[in-house]
């Protein structure tokens, strides 16, 4: 049974946030105290009903806008990023960690191969404690989204670290239009309260927003997440620039409910929302400071970011129960935190060459990690029994780009690009042979062809190289940390990618983009460092190809449908002996949606969302099933008031949000362990009804 009435401290918090809202002037937009109004320039904010025809360099790129964002149910934060056609996004375990996300036939993890930022700010962290490429997006708020740009592949110059199978980029507003309170309350004693707003003055503009989430889900152990989110920018323009500075701070600590044994359910020991090991959860952290200005020229366009993140996490995780440790069980505790700085510099400027109009492109981009602790540790009820390793990890990289695009004459364009990039990796472990420095460097080249447009359609052909970098731990890695004895091989600092596409878009149907992208990817090696154990973990060669089909139909002005379809195939191009299918490689994946409504009055939405089985072993001889997520949202909204209702997983499908296999020790099972399917399962049914204020 669910249970919607949230708890006494949650309406406690509804309370104090009523009373912030009516105290904080910010939140209510003005005019200068001179009284005199202030002309603000207009925002345009793109969509996926841009055909971008013209200006697109390949089949699979796109945007999406604000309008599209707020119409969708999101069950958890990380789903905005499934308005990216192909991309599904999961959980295996508390709210607090990042997702787990998928495309292009890749189990990403937690970022390892799509790049993640916002604005100028990189999400993925790299010799990150839980996984290398680690993105949590729980900082972002999602009223405070003006659009998602997002690419596929490894043809984009100005993309390099993480960007194999594609790359999102958030950007925020600048300001809003109109200040805004928000309550949502739901099953399992959800609570979110949100407030934002602008301050105008003349030339310039304040935006402040804060965010509080408490969550207990379905779980029998009840997760008591909470998460405080906040968020101030200064925007100003003056003598041919823009400028901007934000702030920007999260906080989250919650109760974790990780994967559970498929046997233990069938068998009745274990509730299917139950836990093996109830000490589970964490805690994180994350503050940034960054600054961007743009400078325009008579014929050229500068832009220059800096930023600097402060970053912890301290987590602690079960997922073999009693398989290492029959007497205190297999809780490891991975602790990180950091300092990141970084910033970029652009020059754009155009021109004409051979004939045809050139738009050049030339950027600096530089980055550096230091990880003042970087820690693994084997404990039992969160009290720590041992070390398994301890480092420190100063990890920088400088990447070099330039790329050109040329318009040799009314239906053929050309852009060719080449990226640099070098690594500096420096370890300091608590086993001196695991200590080292390593250098690694890289160069990408990429170009693409663009044929028309003809009758409104747009042909592609694109090839490039990419990479991925790897866990510095692992660049330096000498024996086995579990024993200090047993030789390990070390990892390719960066692993190169390969891939092309060829594709077609036309909005040749009036309001209706499509899409269609045939594509190939190669990568040299999947050798990773495994934060769990903390030693490497040896995966070869793979391919994945496939096609996807993108559909964007704005039938009228108050109704939309939307229909997207991806087929993979994704294998390891070497048979050891195993099997080539790649574990969590997901084949096919569906989504669609309809929503229906204008301004003022009645809205709503209706979406399905499919991934089809998928391998857990590389013999295939065992599978996940497929997953169908159908959520409703609807709702009223008029002069400056609103309200919804959604209803997640409408036909309370049993579904698994991810699953694993491989082998475990529950109390009473013999000493090797069980071979078995690990699964998190998706919540059920679910409530949330939310009412929004506009100033």
């Amino acid at each position: 049974m669910t249970k919607f009435p949230p708890a006494p401290r949650t309406f406690a918090c509804i309370a104090l946030w009523a009373l912030l809202l009516v105290r904080i002037p910010i939140l209510h937009a003005q005019t200068a105290v001179t009284g005199a109004a202030t002309q603000l320039a207009p925002v345009v904010v793109q969509g996926r009903d841009s055909d971008l025809i013209g200006t697109a360099v390949s089949a699979s790129q796109g945007i999406v806008g604000a309008a599209e964002l707020d119409a969708r149910p999101f069950l958890r934060r990380g789903e905005l990023l499934e308005v990216i056609p192909g991309v599904v996004v999961t959980q295996h375990s508390g709210d607090g960690k990042a997702n787990q996300y998928f495309l292009r036939g890749f189990n990403l993890d937690h970022g390892t191969d799509i790049s993640i930022g916002v604005d100028d700010m990189p999400v993925n962290l790299r010799s990150h404690a839980h996984g290398q490429g680690y993105a949590d997006l729980n900082f972002v708020i999602p009223e405070l989204v003006q659009q998602v740009d997002y690419n596929k592949g490894p043809f984009f110059a100005d993309v390099g670290d993480f960007s194999a199978a594609g790359a999102a980029r958030f950007r925020l507003f600048d300001t809003l239009s109109r200040s805004f309170a928000s309550v949502t309350l739901g099953d399992y004693d959800f609570a979110r309260l949100a407030a934002g707003g602008t301050e105008r003055n003349r030339g310039s503009e304040t935006t402040g927003a804060l965010e509080f989430t408490h969550d207990d889900g379905p779980w029998k152990l009840s997760e008591d997440s909470n998460r405080f989110n906040g968020f101030l920018r200064r925007h100003w323009t003056g003598s041919g620039a823009d400028y901007r500075v934000t702030a920007m701070a999260y906080h989250a600590k919650w109760r974790s409910t990780d994967q559970i044994p498929l046997r233990a359910v069938e068998s009745g020991a274990l509730d299917r929302f139950g836990d093996v090991d109830p000490t589970d959860g964490g805690e994180s952290d994350r503050a940034s400071v960054s600054f961007d200005a743009t400078v325009n020229g008579a014929d050229a366009t500068t832009r220059v970011s800096a930023y600097a993140i402060y970053y912890r996490l301290n987590l602690f995780s079960n997922f073999t129960y009693f398989l290492d440790d029959p007497v205190n069980g297999d809780q490891f505790n991975q602790r990180d935190r950091r300092w990141l700085v970084g910033g970029a510099a652009t020059r754009n400027w155009s021109g004409r060459w051979a004939g045809g109009r050139s738009e050049t492109a030339v950027g600096l981009q530089v980055r550096a990690d230091f990880v003042g602790e970087l820690g693994l540790f084997h404990t039992a009820q969160r009290v720590r029994l041992s070390t398994i390793r301890d480092d420190v990890v100063d990890e920088a990289s400088a990447g070099l780009f330039a790329k050109n695009e040329t318009r040799w004459n009314d239906w053929l364009r050309t852009e060719a690009g080449l990226r640099a990039d070098g690594y500096r990796f420096k370890v300091d472990s608590d086993d001196p042979l695991n200590s080292g420095t390593r250098l690694a460097d890289i160069f990408s080249p990429k170009v693409g062809v663009v044929l028309g447009p003809w009758a409104k359609m747009e042909f592609y052909a694109n090839a490039g190289d990419g990479f991925h970098s790897n866990d510095a731990r692992g660049t330096t890695i000498r024996v086995d940390p579990s024993d200090g004895v047993t030789p390990v091989d070390r990892v390719t600092p960066l692993v190169r990618s390969r891939g092309a596409e060829l594709g077609v878009r036309t909005s040749a149907v009036p309001g209706l983009v499509s899409s269609v992208a045939l594509w190939a990817l190669d990568l040299d090696s999947e050798l990773v460092f495994s934060g769990d154990a903390g030693d490497t973990e040896a995966n070869g060669r793979t391919r994945r190809y496939g096609v996807e089909f993108a559909n964007f139909w704005r039938t009228s002005p108050w109704l939309v449908v939307d229909a997207d379809v991806s087929f993979t195939h994704a294998r390891y191009r070497d048979d050891d002996g195993g099997g080539t299918h790649i574990a969590n490689s997901i084949a096919t994946v569906m989504a669609a949606g309809v929503t229906a409504g204008r301004e003022e009055g009645w809205f709503g939405s209706a979406r399905l969302r499919y991934f089809g089985p998928q391998p857990l072993i590389e013999d295939d001889s065992v599978r996940a099933p497929s997953s169908l997520t159908f959520n409703l949202r609807a709702g009223w909204r008029a002069k400056g008031w609103g309200v919804a209702v959604d209803i997640l997983n409408l036909l309370d499908r049993k579904n698994y949000d991810i699953a694993y296999y491989y082998a475990s020790r529950l109390p009473g099972e013999p000493v090797g362990g069980v071979n078995d399917i690990h699964f998190h399962p998706a919540e059920p049914l679910t409530l949330r009804a939310n009412v929004t204020r506009r100033f």
